[in-house]
C-alpha cells in the first residue's frame, strides 16, 4: 500500500483524515521508518484557558505512532500508552510529530 492509498483508505480518521470537519487533518509523511507530521491546535481543541486538552496532545501522538505502522503494511493497535505531559501546550503553537519504531518483540511493538 503507498502513501496516497493508505491515506485514502482513512479518510475519517480523527487525527489524520482530511473529511473530518471536526478532527486535527495531520498529514503524515513516512521517510526512512520515521514517520512525521505536524498540527496548529485551534480554539476547538482547549481543555480550559488557552490550554490544549491532553486527549487531543494523546491523539496526536498516538496517530503518529499509528502511522508508523500502518504505512509500512503493519496491522496493530495500541494496547497500553502512558504520558507524561512536561508543560501545557497553547492553542496557536504548531507542534512537530515524529514516530519511529524503537524494537519489535513478537506482538510488541515499541
Amino acid at each position: 500500500m503507498s502513501e496516497q492509498e493508505a491515506f485514502e483508505a482513512a479518510t475519517m480518521c480523527f487525527a489524520c483524515g482530511p473529511d473530518n470537519p471536526v478532527g486535527l487533518q495531520i498529514r503524515f509523511t513516512l521517510v526512512d521508518g520515521r514517520c512525521s507530521g505536524e498540527f496548529t491546535p485551534n480554539e476547538n481543541h482547549v481543555g480550559y484557558e488557552n490550554t490544549v486538552h491532553g486527549g487531543i496532545i494523546y491523539s496526536a501522538l498516538d496517530d503518529v505512532m499509528a502511522n508508523v505502522l500502518y504505512l509500512q503494511q503493519i496491522k496493530a493497535h495500541t494496547a497500553r500508552c502512558e504520558i507524561r505531559y512536561r508543560k501545557p501546550l497553547e492553542v496557536g503553537q504548531t507542534v512537530s510529530l515524529s514516530g519511529w519504531i524503537e524494537r519489535q518483540k513478537r506482538r510488541l511493538i515499541v
